[in-house]
């Protein structure tokens, strides 16, 4: 065997790249998917934990809207959607049945918790930036759609039956963050126990411990070779900002 030939069975197979965020939402489903499908990071993938302050231009490059979770497939496909990222996941492989069921049924309730719930949702949870729209109206709407929701659960299964499904996983982390912007409101909340419950089973689970914890969410955030950091002095700094050059 020649040396070219060497080296090129040496090189890995290229694998998908997940751009992520710990703490988001739409992130965290995408990773549950990828994990529920076997893909796990540092393996089948490599994951790019990103700092939405300053977001890499790979990222941006890949998907314009700048936002996670961006997945790029070896072969050039983006796909820049939860939904599309764990649809994907999921076709490659599928072990506890997620996308089983009530095709229509799940995509209903993933429509509706990606329009009017998250549309409550950010009223609630960051009322300061939506002036004029009272947070009390919108907390009143979102619950009244979590009721709905509610009223489909069977006792110890999910949203679409006795098994859980594709509709649970991508609501949960968003009902999740709903009890988050005031989780004793939340808990105090009547009638609404068996949402509570469903959504305690979720919180307990080892696939939100795994989507949270290394290697899913690092502390440390993917740094881009593109950028070169330099510390300075604060003074120094307010020079070169001064002065244009920075």
């Amino acid at each position: 065997m020649n040396g070219s030939v060497a080296a090129s069975a040496a090189e890995p197979a290229p694998r998908p790249i997940l751009y992520s965020f710990r703490r988001c939402p739409y992130a965290i489903r995408a990773r549950l998917a990828l994990a529920a499908a076997g893909l796990r990071p540092g393996l089948e993938l490599e994951l790019r934990e990103v700092a939405l302050a300053a977001k890499p231009p790979e990222l941006l490059a890949a998907s314009a809207k700048g936002t996670v979770p961006v997945l790029v497939l070896p072969d050039g496909t983006v796909l820049d959607q939860s939904l599309a990222i764990m649809h994907w996941a999921l076709e490659q492989s599928d072990p506890d049945g997620w996308l089983a069921g009530d095709r229509a049924a799940s995509t209903a309730l993933m429509a509706e918790n990606d329009g009017p719930f998250k549309h409550h949702l950010d009223r609630c949870k960051y009322p300061d930036r939506y002036p004029g729209e009272p947070s009390v109206d919108h907390r009143r709407a979102a619950l009244a759609i979590l009721r709905r929701w509610q009223a489909r659960l069977t006792p110890g299964g999910g949203l679409l039956g006795a098994r859980l499904s594709l509709a649970d996983w991508a609501l949960w982390p968003f009902v999740r963050q709903f009890r988050g912007a005031d989780a004793a409101a939340f808990d105090a909340e009547p009638n609404l126990h068996p949402l509570r419950a469903w959504l305690q089973r979720f919180e307990a689970s080892p696939q939100l411990a795994g989507a949270l914890e290394e290697p899913w969410g690092p502390r440390r955030p993917w740094r881009s070779p593109q950028w070169l950091y330099h510390l300075a002095l604060a003074e120094d700094w307010q020079a070169c900002r001064a002065s244009g050059s920075s």
